[in-house]
């Protein structure tokens, strides 16, 4: 159906009053009542459907099946990603690619290789894991070369929240990826175009610049307590622990080579093509870091059976907000809601770039999570990209991911986060987190707008 010249009807009016309204309701829930994600989405989900003349049993049956989708294409994915992190962290791989790298490091080299090893180790972390990660080492190696605390954190920060909200197989791109139904590889090759340039900016050149205006001295009790740590496992070698990490990469980007090179139905291509999609990379990758980072350095079976247990129990409530976010989309799709914003959206003539990045913009602003604003965003957009190319959609899915993380602040948990790890005063996380979040997405939009005009 061509909705570009598609007349406007009182019902479009209503639909679009009723989804600012289930948003709306979602965003007080979550920032004054503290409800939890979950919960303030249902309520919200309701809000919309009941409003836009869906009958009870409808919104609920439209939920259930939302959430049931969007869950079982990522729900597993996001598990195996937790389960990979856990296991690098415990065994000490990430920390071995760290410090290899690091003994490379010399003066004004340091903000660059604390870019990379940020990138390398955020690939297959969850922030939140990857920041407690980095933590230490930001500390460590700041005390030992002597360098400004924001020298050598930004760049590090700067490489793992690009990843985040930009390379699949995190949360964020993969939902967007899942949604748009985009090609997973597509979208981590134009993703790492992006990325690379985000870091660049939001990283060295940012932390160079600031650490030269703010001055922050290292936390006492934090510093020494992690200063003082010392590892006594035995960690796997560096090459192992690089080639665990990079092993879904690998795995997936050989499928989008085998799709793009190969024969289709060659015994080959169609080798990597299940190889790489992403449950079984991530799957392989799982199994690999059990028996290399796990039973081959010495832990315990039921050690390392704990490890993958434990991982599991942070990310259900990552799942219930995801769960749910695919249950309001599912709401939205069946009230007819995406072919209203389509005449919005034509009549105002917003690229779907540029449309993308401003609803989770919005979103993200409101609610303060970068899942509730990509899950939301890819929702309402989803219907409109059947007619895009594979390139356009991933694209679309980068600007959504860019947008989920423009100008995070006092409702973004990981503003807190880095406020106390690094002992800063709420100015100066504004100026170190939230502007640095700023650029990466701002680089990011500009990123994707330009890749969609070379790539038509």
């Amino acid at each position: 159906m061509d909705l570009s010249h598609a007349a406007w009807l009182a019902h479009d009016t209503r639909l679009l009053i009723c989804c600012g309204a289930a948003i709306a309701c979602i965003v007080v829930l979550i920032s004054l009542t503290k409800l939890p994600p979950f919960l303030s989405i249902l309520i919200g989900t309701f809000v919309a459907g009941l409003g836009a003349a869906l009958p009870p049993e409808a919104v609920a049956k439209a939920f259930a099946k939302g959430a049931g989708s969007l869950l079982g294409e990522a729900g597993m994915i996001i598990a195996l990603g937790a389960m990979l992190g856990a296991l690098m962290a415990e065994s000490g791989a990430a920390d071995r690619i760290a410090s290899t790298l690091l003994r490379h490091a010399r003066g004004k080299a340091l903000p660059w290789v604390m870019a990379v090893v940020a990138m390398v180790i955020g690939l297959p972390l969850f922030f939140e894991v990857g920041l407690v990660l980095m933590v230490p080492v930001i500390f460590v190696i700041a005390r030992q070369s002597g360098q400004p605390l924001l020298k050598v954190a930004i760049p590090a920060l700067a490489g793992m929240t690009t990843l985040h909200a930009l390379m699949p197989p995190h949360p964020g791109p993969l939902i967007a990826v899942s949604a748009l139904h985009a090609d997973l590889g597509t979208t981590m090759l134009l993703g790492l175009c992006i990325a690379v340039p985000a870091v660049i900016l939001a990283g060295p050149l940012y932390g160079i610049w600031l650490s030269r205006r703010m001055q922050v001295e290292e936390p006492a009790e934090l510093g020494e307590l992690f200063t003082a740590k010392v590892q006594t496992r035995r960690k796997p070698s560096f090459a192992m622990s690089l080639l665990i990490i990079l092993l879904p990469v690998l795995l997936m980007l050989g499928s989008t080579l085998a799709k793009v090179a190969m024969a289709p139905e060659s015994s080959l291509a169609l080798t990597l093509k299940f190889l790489g999609e992403p449950l079984i990379a991530l799957g392989l990758a799982v199994i690999a870091a059990v028996i290399c980072l796990g039973w081959s350095i010495g832990m315990a079976r039921d050690q390392v059976g704990g490890v993958l247990r434990k991982s599991l129990a942070p990310i259900a409530v990552l799942l219930l907000t995801i769960g749910a976010g695919g249950g309001l989309k599912q709401t939205l799709l069946e009230a007819g809601v995406s072919d209203t914003i389509s005449k919005v959206a034509s009549g105002a003539h917003l690229s779907y770039v540029l449309l993308a990045w401003l609803i989770a913009v919005a979103l993200r602003q409101a609610t303060g999570s970068a899942t509730v604003a990509t899950t939301t965003t890819a929702g309402i957009l989803a219907p409109l990209m059947t007619g895009l190319a594979s390139t356009q959609s991933s694209l679309v899915a980068l600007a959504i991911g860019a947008g989920s993380v423009f100008f995070c602040h006092v409702n973004d948990a990981g503003f807190w986060m880095v406020r106390e790890y690094f002992g800063l005063q709420l100015k100066q996380t504004l100026w170190v987190w939230s502007v640095l979040q700023t650029i990466v997405s701002v680089v990011g939009l500009v990123g994707t707008l330009l890749l969609w005009q070379w790539l038509q």
